[in-house]
């Protein structure tokens, strides 16, 4: 039997639709977003000679995480949220595809007002990074945490011994310095991992395995510039500059002037071009 199709519900099925694909763009462009901020937190930070991590710390990393924004609330009982990025470093020694995450944590104590910073962290330890690809780790209690030395503060790796899992940094009102992070979480966004990448469920750790496909565009940026950190090399430069072509031989007259005193003049344009210059 054939039935009328009801045309509230069409509509109604149309606009769910077209919500849903909105939403989904939506999301994508956020991940986006927070790439590119996070690449320009590091890029900005590794740019302060007398303020930024170590290179010697970001060589012997595991891993390493971005969270732009992180906003922190006090009133009577502080908390901090902040989205953020990490990726893996390989056995190859390559990077791997950036993971979203999510930072949580809380403070006692008597706290008013509301901060926003960034926070970067550098993971020592493989144990620290097992735990987060698990779905969760917390700083403090599953790995130990301490605030990161910076600049010229340890000009070698034996200055300090390297005692903690993980070290966190800390950026907020242009000023930069290891923090304390004890008992923040940090977890893996699985909304914004499977937004980015397209695919429903992926875990953490089909994205930073090391034949996984590579990453969206705007992946890259962020990758090269945790790269850069890591050598201290600054952007490939062209492979060849070509040299400076050899002066030419000076004009007779432009040469005879310039013998003359030292001064050095030039001639004026030929009234009658072609033809013989005058003895």
């Amino acid at each position: 039997m054939l039935t009328r199709s009801n045309p509230l519900a069409t509509q109604l099925a149309v606009l769910l639709l077209s919500c849903a694909v909105t939403t989904g763009a939506v999301a994508g462009e956020r991940q986006d977003a927070r790439l590119l901020t996070s690449t320009q937190v590091l890029s900005e930070l590794m740019r302060m000679p007398e303020q930024n991590i170590p290179t010697w710390l970001l060589e012997r990393a595991y891993a390493v995480a971005v969270i732009p924004s992180v906003i922190k609330v006090g009133l009577g009982i502080g908390g901090r949220r902040g989205k953020g990025v990490l990726v893996v470093r390989k056995d190859s020694g390559a990077w791997s595809n950036p993971t979203f995450i999510n930072l949580t944590g809380g403070s006692f104590g008597f706290q008013v007002g509301v901060q926003s910073a960034d926070v970067v962290l550098v993971f020592t330890s493989k144990q620290s990074i097992e735990g987060i690809v698990g779905g969760k780790v917390t700083l403090g209690a599953d790995a130990s945490v301490a605030a990161g030395p910076i600049g010229r503060q340890s000009s070698a790796a034996t200055d300090i011994g390297l005692t903690a899992q993980v070290y966190s940094y800390s950026r907020a009102s242009g000023l930069f310095a290891g923090v304390a992070l004890d008992g923040s979480a940090i977890t893996i966004d699985g909304s914004s991992n499977e937004s980015f990448y397209k695919k429903p469920g992926i875990l953490a750790s089909e994205i930073i395995r090391s034949d996984a496909p590579a990453a969206p565009p705007p992946a890259d940026q962020f990758i090269a510039a945790v790269k850069h950190s890591a050598t201290g090399a600054a952007p490939a430069a062209p492979a060849h500059t070509p040299a400076p072509a050899a002066p030419t031989e000076a004009p007779a007259s432009t040469a005879n002037s310039a013998d003359q005193g030292g001064v050095q003049t030039y001639p004026m344009e030929d009234p009658h071009p072609g033809q013989e210059p005058p003895q």
